[in-house]
C-alpha cells in the first residue's frame, strides 16, 4: 500500500505500508532547482517508489539522495536511485562516506561535515551530527531551514498505518511501539549516551515546524517541546537503569 502527500512546502511523504511488519516505510522527495530524495528505501521497494516519484517529476532529474545513516531503509536502494538519475549524488555524513559509502556507493558520495549547508536552490539544508542517534556512529539529520522541516530519520518511530501528518501526540505512540519492540529481537532500538540529550535539545533550539518521520505520522504541533520530551521518553525507555 503506497501513498502521496505533501506535508510540507515542496515536501512529498511517499509512504509504503507493509502490513506484515505492521509499518509505514516513508520517503521524501523534496523539490527545487536541484532535487532530493531523502531515503532511498530498500530495495525491493525500489519499483513501487520509482513509480510514485515518477507522478511527481522525472526521477532522471534527481541530483541528491540523501539519508541519514548506514541501514537497508534508509540506503539499500541507493546504487538504483543512482543509475536512474547518473547526476545525482549520495548526501551522508563525512563518518559514513568514509566508512560506508567509499565501498557502497557506484559514486563517491557529497560528505557534509556538522553544520554544513546543502543549497539546492532556494532551500538550503543544514547538516546536523547526531551519531548514534538513532543509531549508528555515522548518523546525522538534515534540516530545512526555508520552512523548518527536519527530517529526522527514525526518530519518534510509530508502528502501525497512521496518518500522514498529524499535530496530535506522537510521543505515547512512540513508546508505544519502543516498548513492542522490547519484546522481541528489535529490542534496544537507540542507545540513550551522555550526548542524548545534548543533541535533541540542540535539535529543539532549530525550532522546525514539521518533523518528517520515518516510520510513522509527520508533526506539525511544537516540534521543540516534542523534540525535549522525546529525550524523557528515551531516557526512561534506554537510559542507566542503575542509577
Amino acid at each position: 500500500m503506497i501513498k502521496v502527500s505533501e506535508i510540507a512546502p515542496d515536501c512529498y511523504r511517499i509512504s509504503v505500508f507493509v502490513k506484515d511488519f505492521n509499518l509505514q516505510f516513508n520517503h521524501f522527495l523534496l523539490l527545487d532547482d536541484e532535487p532530493m530524495l531523502y531515503h532511498a528505501g530498500m530495495r525491493n521497494m525500489f519499483p513501487v517508489v520509482l513509480e510514485a516519484v515518477r507522478k511527481i517529476i522525472d526521477p532522471s532529474k534527481l541530483m541528491w539522495i540523501g539519508f541519514s545513516h548506514f541501514e537497508v531503509d534508509e540506503c539499500g536502494a541507493l546504487n538504483e536511485w543512482l543509475q536512474v538519475a547518473p547526476h545525482a549524488k549520495a548526501v551522508c555524513s563525512e563518518a559514513g562516506a568514509i566508512v560506508n559509502m567509499g565501498d557502497f556507493a557506484i559514486r563517491p558520495a557529497h560528505a557534509m561535515s556538522g553544520n554544513a549547508i546543502l543549497n539546492t536552490g532556494k532551500h538550503k539544508y543544514r547538516f546536523i551530527r547526531t551519531p548514534h542517534l538513532p543509531h549508528g556512529w555515522d548518523a546525522g539529520v538534515l534540516f530545512e531551514e526555508t520552512n523548518g522541516t527536519l527530517l529526522c530519520s527514525d526518530l519518534f518511530h510509530q508502528n502501525g498505518n497512521v496518518a500522514d501528518i498529524t499535530d496530535k501526540d506522537i510521543l505515547e505512540p512512540h513508546r508505544k511501539s519502543m516498548l513492542e519492540y522490547e519484546q522481541g529481537p528489535l529490542m534496544e532500538y537507540t542507545p540513550y549516551t551522555h550526548q542524548t540529550s545534548k543533541i535533541l535539545y540542540s535539535l529543539a533550539d532549530l525550532k522546525p515546524k514539521t518533523l518528517a518521520t520515518m516510520h510513522g505520522s509527520s508533526f506539525y504541533g511544537d516540534c521543540s517541546q516534542a523534540l525535549r520530551d522525546l529525550n524523557g521518553v528515551m531516557k526512561d525507555l534506554w537510559g542507566d537503569k542503575s542509577r
